[in-house]
C-alpha cells in the first residue's frame, strides 16, 4: 500500500520543521523514512545532497537523534537512562540537560539524585517526564539532527509549556523535525508542513497557513489559535 504520494519539501539546516495533520497522513512515516528503518519504494531522500541510501546506516543514525511518540525508559537510575549513547558524560552534563529540559525536579524528590531509580518502564515519572527524559537523552548526545514525535495528547498545560521549552531547547544550533500533534508547541517554526492522505498540502509559517491552507485553518481553529 502507498503510504506518501509525491511528497517534496526542503528543510534548512539549523532550521525548525513541524510535521501537522490528521493521523494517518504520513507524519511518522516521513521520520522512518529519514531513519532508514526501511528505504522508499520511489523518490529519495538526501542529506546534504547525497542520498542517504548511500550512506552506512550507522554512518547515517549517527547524525540523527531520535525521539519516540512513546519513548523507552529503562529499570535503572536517571543516570542509566540519560547516558545510553553517551557513555562518558559527566555528572554535570546530565544536569546541564537536565536543567535544558525543565527536569532537574526529579533530582530534588529525594537524596539521591542522578542516582535515583526510576523504576521499571519508568513507573516512577510521568508521561511528560519520561518524554523529556529521553528528549535530555538525545541532547546529551548532540547529534546535528534531532527528529522529535512529540504527543502531547496526556499532557495538562503546565507540562505541555514544559514540554515546548525542551523542545526549544533541543532545538537550539540543530536541525529539527518536529510531528507536532497540538499545534502550540510549534506555531513559531520556521517551516510547517501540512500533510493530508500521505500528500503535502500546505507549506509555510503558522500566519501564511491559516490562510492559504483550510485543513490548516480548521486545526488552528479547533485549537483556539486563531
Amino acid at each position: 500500500m502507498t503510504v506518501l504520494r509525491g511528497v517534496s519539501f526542503d528543510v534548512q539546516r539549523g532550521k525548525r520543521t513541524a510535521l501537522v495533520g490528521p493521523s494517518g497522513a504520513g507524519k511518522s512515516t516521513i521520520l522512518a523514512l529519514i531513519e532508514r528503518f526501511y528505504d522508499p519504494t520511489a523518490g529519495v531522500i538526501r542529506l546534504g545532497g547525497t542520498d542517504i541510501r548511500a550512506l552506512d546506516r550507522a554512518e547515517l543514525r549517527a547524525q540523527i537523534g531520535y525521539v519516540e511518540q512513546d519513548a523507552p525508559v529503562l529499570a535503572g537510575t536517571i543516570r542509566d537512562n540519560l547516558v545510553l549513547g553517551t557513555p562518558g558524560a559527566t555528572d554535570d552534563d546530565c544536569r546541564r540537560v537536565l536543567e535544558a529540559v525543565n527536569l532537574t525536579g526529579v533530582l530534588e524528590r529525594g537524596d539521591h539524585g542522578l542516582d535515583a531509580q526510576v523504576g521499571e518502564d519508568g513507573v516512577m515519572l510521568s508521561g511528560g517526564e519520561k518524554q523529556r527524559l529521553a528528549i535530555a537523552r538525545t541532547l546529551l548526545a548532540a547529534p546535528p539532527i534531532l527528529l522529535l514525535d512529540e504527543s502531547t495528547s496526556s499532557l495538562d498545560g503546565i507540562n505541555e509549556q514544559r514540554l515546548r521549552e525542551a523542545i526549544d531547547a533541543v532545538a537550539e544550533n540543530r536541525t529539527l523535525i518536529v510531528i507536532a500533534h497540538r499545534l502550540s508547541t510549534v506555531v513559531d517554526s520556521d517551516q510547517i508542513v501540512v500533510l493530508e492522505q500521505g500528500r503535502v498540502i500546505g507549506v509555510g509559517t503558522h500566519s501564511e497557513l491559516v490562510v492559504s491552507t483550510p485543513l490548516y485553518k480548521d486545526l488552528a481553529k479547533h485549537q483556539l489559535l486563531v
